[in-house]
């Protein structure tokens, strides 16, 4: 009888008599082995077919032998007689899901998609950038007609231009060059990935050419739509500022009715700076969120666009884009030292040049999480922030000479405020009224944001999530967001006046002496510190930092020696070139 075992494709020959009568003598369900007792005869009468026959049979049963032994299970364990097969055995054609795969897929996702975006890097590089080169509009020189010049800096010229078969006018056709004969690629380069990225956050951008004809030598053209020429400095360097006629129209028009009713006063100064620093760390966040530094953030470098009414950063030619490596040299930086952070690199001089684009691609979640290098561009945009609620400051000479003070109290804006709000101007204490405005919330995002150590300073994107902009109604707190500043506001309490508490019960119960401690005594308290005593735990962690770092400068330096062999940039060959 043929029967089909149950959960398999396997087909087991049982004898039914043979299963209500004593097992099979075999512990294994092959072919019983039968040994044939050749007869003498036979041998002497045919030796060579007789051979024959014993090795077949012979063979036959080895082989059913080890099928047996290799394919079949014991009866003892099947407790049946049917013959499974492993070539038989159904295949899974499903995927198997188990937590450490699901762990493993929920961590690879969660790296490629970290800051500045491994996933999103190679999608953008090797498809949208081919695809915009396709259908994008091209430029040439004899296309624009020269207008007037907006502007003239270190890397280059800007003009006022319309193009060559459409008459100058003031209509939306307008347009702005800008003539760069250094890191004029870069500025492309950087331009072109944020118009795919984040295109409101900067200046909209529409092509770059090298345009070789110049007398100069090779000259970069950049092209934007014209969105206005008022920067952020122009409006501060005003006396009206906040209160700028251009400014009422503008970006008080976008705030709540009642506050353009409210009288001129701080709750009306507060609004309007509260509207500015949130659309200037929305395009910042968009720009680090796509890997780009900028290094070069300041009043100058963030114009507001008259079409869309808001504020956008401009002037990419000092920015590093860290997620390829491009502008980025360890032991080199482009900065404004009036608004540069303390440490003047985005990232440690330890870190080896960039590699091949893949391979930085695929790295620089780490390096950015190792160096937070968007800390750099928060602290001048803190410096910014200060600029407008304290009108001294906004002058080249104002902001030098808070940065000198600011030195030398080790970079603590609580130490900088009690040093000169006992001898303070009327601007400096409107400035600090203004920030100590519903709770002080206004000063605790500044100085979140102005600190000395990068790792200490509060990211664009926490920046946005802070009360301080909670109180318009903006966005909203998550309940870890909450935790988060809980915590933050837990840790920045200043406890010098529960030490000076401390300090005075033991000065009164410390000792049997009438009078307590000494002020000798109490000054050596004061300074005591815990002795540090070496052993073999801190000697090993010792060893092992002092090899990580000649490890680290080991690999800097074959870096810097491959890249001293690359001549030319590699990037550079897909900026077009004027025929």
């Amino acid at each position: 009888m043929a029967t089909f075992a149950s959960g398999s494709a396997t087909l087991g020959l049982i004898n039914s008599r043979a299963l209500k009568s004593k097992p099979p003598p075999s512990p294994f369900l092959g072919k019983k082995l039968k040994l044939i007792k050749p007869s003498l005869k036979r041998i002497t009468s045919s030796r060579t077919l007789t051979a024959i026959t014993s090795k077949a049979e012979l063979i036959d049963a080895v082989r059913d032998l080890f099928l047996g032994v290799g394919v079949g299970l014991p009866c003892t364990v099947m407790e049946c007689g049917d013959i499974i097969y492993r070539s038989t055995l159904p295949k899974s054609t499903g995927l198997t899901v188990t937590a450490p795969g699901v762990a493993l897929a929920l961590a690879a996702v969660s790296y490629l998609w970290a800051t500045p975006g491994v996933a999103p890097g190679f999608f953008d590089m090797f498809v949208l950038a081919f695809v915009e080169r396709l259908f994008r509009t091209t430029y040439k020189k004899d296309d624009f007609v020269l207008g007037k010049k907006l502007g003239e800096g270190a890397f280059g010229v800007v003009y006022r231009v319309s193009l060559a078969n459409k008459p100058s006018s003031k209509n939306e056709g307008d347009l702005v060059v800008k003539k760069a004969t250094e890191y004029g690629a870069v500025e492309i380069w950087m331009n072109e990935r944020v118009r795919r990225a984040c295109a409101n956050c900067c200046a909209d951008f529409l092509y770059g050419f090298l345009e070789s004809s110049s007398k100069k030598g090779g000259e970069y053209w950049l092209v934007w739509r014209y969105e206005g020429q008022a920067t952020l400095a122009d409006l501060m360097l005003s006396r009206e500022f906040p209160y700028n006629q251009w400014l009422k129209c503008q970006v008080e028009t976008m705030i709540v009715g009642e506050v353009q009713d409210l009288p001129k006063g701080i709750g009306r100064e507060n609004r309007i700076i509260q509207t500015i620093m949130r659309q200037f760390l929305f395009a910042l966040d968009g720009l680090h969120s796509t890997g780009i530094v900028h290094r070069d953030i300041k009043p100058q470098n963030v114009i507001f666009s008259e079409g869309s009414r808001t504020f956008k950063i401009i002037d990419l030619g000092a920015a590093a884009d860290l997620r390829v490596g491009i502008n980025y040299i360890p032991k080199e930086f482009l900065l404004d030292p009036r608004y540069a952070a303390p440490e003047q690199y985005i990232m440690s001089t330890q870190t080896p040049s960039a590699p091949s684009a893949p391979v930085a691609t695929a790295l620089s979640p780490v390096l950015w999480q190792l160096n937070l290098p968007d800390r750099f561009d928060i602290y001048s945009t803190g410096l910014i922030f200060l600029q407008m609620a304290f009108p001294g400051l906004r002058t080249d000479s104002g902001l030098i000479q808070f940065n000198r003070q600011l030195k030398r109290c080790d970079y603590d804006l609580n130490a900088w405020r009690k040093s000169v709000e006992p001898r303070a101007s009327s601007d400096l204490r409107r400035g600090f009224e203004l920030l100590d405005l519903d709770g002080g919330i206004g000063w605790e995002l500044l100085t979140s944001m102005v600190r000395y150590k990068a790792r200490q300073r509060i990211s664009a994107k926490g920046a946005l999530a802070h009360p301080y902009f909670d109180k318009e109604g903006l966005l909203a707190l998550s309940f870890m967001q909450n935790l988060r500043l809980q915590f933050f506001r837990a840790t920045q309490q200043d406890y010098s006046e529960a030490a000076k508490w401390i300090i005075q019960l033991m000065a009164k119960s410390g000792t049997e002496k009438d009078g307590g401690f000494t002020e000798a005594q109490l000054q050596d308290l004061r300074e005591m510190e815990p002795r540090k005593k070496a052993n073999a735990q801190r000697n090993a962690l010792a060893s092992a930092l002092k090899l990580q770092r000649k490890i680290v400068r080991t690999l800097n330096e074959s870096m810097d020696e491959l890249n001293r062999r690359r001549k030319s940039l590699w990037w550079s060959r897909w900026i077009p070139r004027e025929e």
